[in-house]
């Protein structure tokens, strides 16, 4: 991951906020881990060719560790080996480059290990794809690869990224983002005059060069790998005809003006720069956070894709990086100087009559084994069904119901009351476990469940002015509120009618739809229908209030008004029947089977 200086402009607010919340001032509260301050290593299990070298692997590192050998000597040394063994170390090119690496000031204390040490290390792996990257990785502590993005792309997801590329033509390729070289150790077709990458770990461009040498046994050649921070760089690079690569990742505030793709995620500012790189006709694929498909972050970017580019798939992976809970996704997207996108689909949701589609990849398996993939065809029409430009995967079947749901709806929740429940600043003290004198009790998300509250475990002193943040007395004390599970992967909707008070696991909605009364709004949020439209359409595991804003609310007869209001009073009763008699109701009037 690049260096970028972080800038946090903060208001007087946030700042009282964050000495309440025992914040050290840089945005994290102090009690939770920060990743880039952590010792610990992560064993790299997804970029592994052979798990059978685990314990080898382990074994090795533990070795050098408690010889105290320096990474970047230990890395050297295996890389020298290597070359060896491939029968190229002494050849001059090879010797040239790594007598230029040994000059850098970055790495001058490369020196190997005494001949005698390396007669005690144990033996490595032959059957790794990138032993290298592989042994760097295993090295760095938890806190450095946070920092420096150092999270290797495995070889099946890299060999998947580069396959069909086509080199007859003298085409070329580049990774700004290279680390250890997976993207090049996968490529097929391509001569060594033909590739090109950066980054800007001094190590890991060693360990690329070395990589590609050793791809290249038979080839004299200078390996046209640069150490640099390429956002920053301002030498002229050229132009490619496919940049392929796994940019950092991490939302890092930058200090830029005027560009076009305004997030605070580090890979959108790699993308714009690398697209603007690109030859006519030529293709840019970047492996990405999963959430670049639906948060509402980086819609910018989605909409920068739609208006700039020709998308010509999209694929999802089954697993995660090590140490990292987020999955990730790859974008392959083709740009075009004749023309824009924009000027035939952006802004119209009903697109074309016969929209484009985008090809979409879902695989499964683990990367043990070569990944199976299954392929869906995805209209573009899917992409425009949301306000944030919502890249919403769905089979022509889903986006048809969707479409015919979203016409029938009249009114929204836009205009509606919205609290979040009480924000105490101090759960651990405020908040107690047993009802006492002076007590009432406060429900959370874990208490809601489809209708109903369970019985409340959670009790507190209500004294405004000792809470971080409430919202009013009259919305906490109405009459009827609904309330719902901020953490879920489905709408769940309860009625209160006791004028209780909810913590901010759980967000507050009084209702105004014209023609349906409360009850009848709970119903809707809670039917099948709207479950299915709500995962359609957003995909995510928050219930957010921009989403629920863009729920279609039929206009209905007072006689369908009536019915469902009954209805839901029966199953607030606890007759379950009526959930279903509710759902069919509800599928009639969406006119929906």
């Amino acid at each position: 991951m690049n260096s970028i200086e972080q800038k946090n402009i903060i208001s007087p607010a946030t700042s009282r906020n964050w000495k309440r919340l025992h914040s050290n001032g840089s945005g994290r509260l102090m009690s939770r881990a920060n990743k880039q301050l952590s010792t610990k290593t992560i064993l790299p299990l997804e970029y592994f060719s052979n798990k059978e070298n685990i314990a080898d692997i382990q074994w090795f590192v533990a070795f050098c560790k408690e010889k105290n050998y320096k990474v970047e000597d230990v890395i050297y040394s295996v890389g020298v080996e290597l070359l060896k063994e491939a029968g190229i170390f002494e050849k001059e090119h090879v010797a040239a480059m790594l007598s230029s690496w040994r000059s850098q000031s970055t790495l001058s204390s490369l020196s190997a290990p005494s001949s005698s040490s390396l007669l005690e290390l144990p033996p490595l792996p032959s059957d790794e794809s990138d032993l290298l990257g592989l042994l760097y990785q295993c090295f760095l502590l938890e806190g450095e690869k946070n920092r420096k993005g150092s999270y290797y792309t495995p070889f099946e997801v890299a060999k998947n990224m580069t396959k069909g590329l086509d080199f007859s033509k003298n085409q070329t390729f580049f990774d700004p983002c290279c680390g250890s070289g997976a993207f090049i150790l996968a490529l097929e077709g391509a001569k060594p005059s033909q590739i090109f990458a950066c980054d800007n770990d001094p190590i890991a461009v060693m360990i690329a060069k070395i990589n590609l040498l050793l791809k290249f046994p038979d080839e004299e050649f200078e390996p046209q790998i640069v150490c640099c921070d390429y956002l920053n760089a301002t030498n002229a690079l050229n132009a490619f005809n496919y940049i392929i690569s796994n940019p950092p990742w991490g939302a890092v505030i930058f200090d830029k003006n005027g560009t076009p793709i305004s997030t605070k995620e580090s890979f959108s500012f790699f993308f714009e720069k690398a697209f603007n790189q690109l030859e006519n006709e030529g293709v840019i694929r970047f492996l990405l956070p999963e959430s670049i498909l639906n948060v509402k972050t980086h819609r910018n970017f989605r909409k920068f894709l739609l208006e700039n580019t020709d998308i010509q798939s999209i694929t999802c992976y089954p697993g995660t990086f090590s140490g990292v809970q987020t999955k990730y996704i790859d974008i392959a997207v083709a740009r075009h100087f004749d023309r824009l996108v924009s000027t035939r689909h952006f802004d119209r949701p009903q697109g074309v009559e016969k929209s484009p589609s985008i090809a979409t990849y879902s695989f499964d398996g683990d990367f043990s084994v070569p990944l199976r993939s299954s392929r869906n065809d995805v209209s573009l029409q899917c992409f425009y069904l949301t306000k944030n430009l919502n890249f919403n995967l769905l089979p022509d079947s889903d986006l048809e119901k969707v479409q015919k749901i979203l016409s029938k709806g009249k009114y929204t929740l836009k205009d509606n009351v919205w609290a979040l429940g009480v924000i105490t600043g101090d759960n651990k003290n405020k908040v107690k476990s047993k009802q006492s004198r002076g007590l009432e009790p406060i429900y959370t998300g874990k208490d809601i469940e489809a209708y109903n509250l369970r019985k409340p475990s959670k009790f507190i002193k209500y004294e405004r002015s000792d809470f971080q943040q409430v919202a009013k007395d009259e919305i906490y004390r109405a009459d009827e509120k609904l309330v719902y599970k901020f953490i879920s992967k489905n709408l769940v909707f309860a009625y209160d009618n006791s004028k209780s008070l909810f913590l901010n696991s759980a967000n507050i909605l009084i209702p105004h739809i014209p023609g349906m009364s409360i009850k009848t709004v709970l119903a809707f949020l809670n039917s099948e229908l709207f479950k299915f439209l709500y995962k359609s359409l957003f995909g995510e595991i928050k219930i957010l209030k921009g989403n629920l804003m863009e729920l279609p609310f039929p206009e209905i007869s007072a006689e369908t008004d009536k019915k469902l209001t009954q209805l839901v009073d029966e199953v607030l009763k606890g007759n379950k029947e009526a959930l279903q008699l509710i759902d069919n109701e509800i599928f009639k009037v969406f006119e929906v089977l």
